[in-house]
C-alpha cells in the first residue's frame, strides 16, 4: 500500500506469531515480518500488534478494537474467531455476524485486511472442525466484499498444506509457515517483495509409519493433553500475558532464532 504510515494488527496467536522464534525467545510472525519490510521502505512507518494467544472473538473486539478506533492507524490487519469455532457447540453464522460488525466500525477509521482460515485437513484436532471453518471463510469472503476490506485467503494457499508449514503443536505455524503468509500478505497489499510464496518446499523423504506414531504418541502428550486440560478448567494460553507491541512505533533492527532479520 503506498503511502502507509502506521498499521495496528489485532487477534490472536496466528498474529501475535507463534511458534516462530526471535533470538531473544520472544515471538516474531507474519505480523512483525510483514512490518520489516514496510519498515525498510519508510524508516517513518510504525507499528503496533495487539494480538494475544487464546484470546476469543469477543475478548478481541472487546479489548484490541477499541485501541485501534481510538490511534486510527492507516491500517489495521484483523484474524480472530479460530478459537472460538474449536469450542464445542459455537455457532459460525453468530461468530461471523460478531466479526462482521466489528469490521463495520474499523472501517470507519481505517483500511481493514481480513484472513481466512487455512485448510485443516491435516491436523489432528482442527480438521474436526474443517466444515465450520470452511463456511466461516465464506462468511469471511462475503464481508470482505461488502465493506470494502482487503483478503488473504489462506486457504487458497497450498503451501499451506505442507507439515513443514506447521510448528510441532500442529496448531501454530512454523517459521517457514509465517514467512509464506507474511508474502502473500504482502501481495494482496500491493508491496513488491523479492520471493513468492508459491514457490514449492524442497523434497522430503516420507516419514515411516511407526515413527509417525511415535510423533503423534509424543504430540498427544506434549501438546494435545495439556490442551485439553486448559479447555477443562475454562483457561488461556494467553491468561497474564501482555501484547508485545502495545502502541505504535517505529521498528528497531530485529533478528529471528537462526539470526536472520526477521523481515519478509
Amino acid at each position: 500500500m503506498p503511502g502507509l504510515s502506521s498499521w495496528v494488527a489485532i487477534g490472536d496467536s496466528f498474529t501475535e506469531g507463534l511458534s516462530d522464534l526471535a533470538a531473544d525467545g520472544s515471538y516474531v510472525g507474519w505480523a512483525d515480518r510483514l512490518a520489516r519490510t514496510f519498515a525498510a521502505r519508510n524508516p517513518e512507518f510504525q507499528y503496533a500488534n495487539l494480538a494475544l494467544r487464546g484470546k476469543l472473538l469477543k475478548e478481541i473486539i472487546d479489548e484490541q478494537v477499541p485501541l485501534v478506533l481510538q490511534v486510527k492507524p492507516d491500517l489495521v490487519s484483523f484474524c480472530a474467531g479460530g478459537n472460538d469455532l474449536i469450542v464445542p457447540g459455537s455457532d459460525v453464522d453468530q461468530i461471523a455476524d460478531e466479526f462482521e460488525q466489528a469490521v463495520v466500525e474499523l472501517r470507519r477509521v481505517s483500511d481493514v485486511v481480513v484472513f481466512t482460515g487455512p485448510d485443516p485437513r491435516k491436523q489432528p484436532v482442527v480438521r474436526r472442525v474443517r466444515g465450520k471453518v470452511a463456511i466461516y471463510n465464506a462468511h469471511l469472503r462475503a464481508i470482505a466484499d461488502r465493506h470494502g476490506a482487503k483478503l488473504v485467503d489462506l486457504w487458497a494457499m497450498p503451501v499451506l498444506a505442507d507439515l513443514r508449514a506447521w510448528s510441532d503443536d500442529r496448531l501454530h505455524f512454523s517459521p517457514e509457515g509465517h514467512r509464506r503468509i507474511a508474502l502473500r500478505a504482502a501481495e494482496v497489499l500491493g508491496v513488491p517483495v523479492a520471493d513468492d510464496w508459491r514457490d514449492p518446499l524442497p523434497p522430503v523423504d516420507p516419514t515411516p509409519w511407526f515413527r509417525s506414531r511415535q510423533a503423534d504418541l509424543a504430540w498427544t502428550r506434549t501438546h494435545l493433553l495439556p490442551w485439553l486440560s486448559r479447555q477443562l478448567r475454562g483457561q488461556s494460553m494467553g491468561d497474564g500475558l501482555h501484547p508485545k507491541r502495545p502502541e505504535l512505533q517505529t521498528l528497531p533492527n530485529h533478528t529471528t532464532e537462526n539470526g536472520q532479520a526477521a523481515a519478509v
